[in-house]
């Protein structure tokens, strides 16, 4: 695969003054969150239909200049499952898109069940391309040519794989429904999360008592602390599996601590005493002030609102399958749900329930109100 290698302020320039008037625009970005603590950009790839670069961001501390460009909406960018793109280039670089084209959406408008960018390019343009470095250290340097050679073919082929979808969009009369979502996404934005109550939603913590939950907070919070200080991947340091396991059966000694599956000899070594000490910390915390979680919210139930719930379920069944769409993509149950609480008695008034968009009222909407 060719391509540019951009590490320079002056590359940078000379490719902006190249790209500047060009109509369509491939993007991608790798980061290194599978292996960093700190998820940072590492590199932004970008492709036009004749050539290919790769923009390193820790080698060129200042990519404003491509900022005009993104947000131009006279010039399409072409991503393939945009949204953590968008919010990492938010993050890191302030960055909007617009006049996005989004291939994994288009090819979910198109009846796509595996949205994977291999296997919708094999199914749309029969290209089969290396997978070889999804997991790959973005952050190390020097990048290997391997590496390279990878992230360049992850925009390389999408301006073709454009074209074709959205030759396919128009012949089904879908385009409009894939470009109000493109619209939509553009919206997508980096949000800080509240993390006090993170280890809460770890898969597994409901099962724990409280007091298991107060063990679970401390490790959770010196895992977090060991991640930030060695910039690794936090399951790098623990895996959730053995905080879970060392939460509901707590070790106070390093023997009980090396036994228990998952946890090396080299931990136990290094940083035994710093776990033992924060399940300490969990145990001691009284017991008025153990976490829990809050009672799970109880809707009255109503039968009537139910049997239309049902209803509605069986019409987007129906219709997915006419349309060759998967049915969750077509509208989710929690949608539908929401619908026969509202009740709508019209196409206008089922187009103002938050969520749901014009393009659904236009496929299923007067199924929808005749099952209502």
């Amino acid at each position: 695969m060719d391509y540019q290698y951009i590490d320079t302020a002056g590359q940078l320039a000379e490719l902006v003054r190249r790209i500047e008037g060009e109509p369509l625009l491939a993007v991608d970005t790798e980061a290194a969150g599978y292996h960093r603590y700190h998820d940072r950009l590492s590199l932004l790839q970008i492709s036009t239909r004749g050539e290919n670069v790769l923009i390193d961001p820790l080698a060129v501390a200042d990519l404003s200049a491509l900022r005009p460009i993104l947000a131009d909406r006279a010039v399409e960018k072409v991503f393939h499952d945009a949204d953590y793109d968008l919010r990492i280039l938010d993050r890191d670089l302030g960055m909007r898109v617009q006049g996005l084209f989004d291939t994994q959406i288009a090819a979910a408008f198109l009846g796509a069940r595996s949205l994977g960018l291999g296997a919708t390019l094999e199914t749309f343009l029969g290209v089969s391309v290396p997978k070889a470095y999804q997991r790959a250290d973005w952050a190390e340097r020097p990048l290997t040519e391997g590496m390279k050679d990878y992230a360049a073919t992850d925009t390389a082929y999408l301006p073709a794989l454009r074209d074709r979808l959205k030759a396919e969009l128009e012949m089904r009369g879908r385009l409009a429904w894939a470009e109000e979502e493109f619209i939509r996404r553009e919206g997508t934005r980096w949000v800080e999360s509240d993390d006090a109550e993170a280890f809460m939603r770890m898969k597994g913590a409901r099962d724990l008592p409280p007091r298991g939950l107060a063990i679970l907070r401390e490790l959770y919070a010196w895992r977090e602390r060991v991640a930030e200080e060695r910039d690794q991947a936090t399951f790098r340091v623990l895996g959730n599996q053995q905080l879970l396991e060392l939460s509901a059966r707590p070790p106070r000694t390093t023997g009980a601590l090396a036994s228990v599956s998952g946890v090396s000899e080299g931990l136990v070594r290094h940083r035994g005493r710093d776990i033992l000490a924060a399940i300490e910390r969990g145990l001691a915390v009284p017991e008025e002030e153990l976490p829990r979680f809050p009672p799970p919210r109880r809707w009255e139930r109503d039968p009537e609102v139910e049997a239309r719930a049902e209803r509605l379920r069986d019409v987007r069944n129906r219709v997915a399958a006419e349309l060759d769409l998967d049915a969750g993509f077509l509208i989710s149950r929690a949608l539908l749900d929401e619908i026969a609480r509202q009740n709508p008695r019209s196409l206008e008034e089922l187009g103002a329930i938050p969520d749901v968009r014009r393009w659904q009222v236009e496929a299923l909407g007067a199924e929808l109100l005749r099952a209502i």
